[in-house]
């Protein structure tokens, strides 16, 4: 799983390519640290590339969404495949997660 962090004005947009399983998810925190420490963020999550996640993975989305939610912020997941939407509604994290 490759990440790609950038910025756009105020909002900080997360690129993801690659799978994120179990293999990759230490990584993939180190990754996603910097916006756990964002004061107020607003990010979007680009998963145009992203082609499956483990429960690992949903794991660390939640632990991203409870970090923004906590300070005020907002996250959305943008441009997901169908077979990785899927398992976002399967195991309800499509209700805590913003997915457009």
């Amino acid at each position: 799983m490759d990440v790609t962090i950038t910025t756009s004005g105020e909002k900080t947009i997360a690129t993801l390519n690659g799978r994120l399983d179990t293999t990759n998810a230490d990584q993939f925190q180190k990754d996603i640290t910097p916006l756990m420490e964002l004061a107020k963020p607003d990010i979007e999550i680009d998963c145009t590339n992203m082609d499956y996640t483990s429960s690992q993975g949903l794991r660390l989305f939640l632990m991203l969404q409870k970090s923004v939610s906590s300070k005020g912020g907002s996250m959305v997941m943008v441009n997901m495949k169908p077979q990785v939407k899927e398992v976002f509604d399967i195991t309800g994290f499509s209700n805590i997660i913003k997915i457009i």
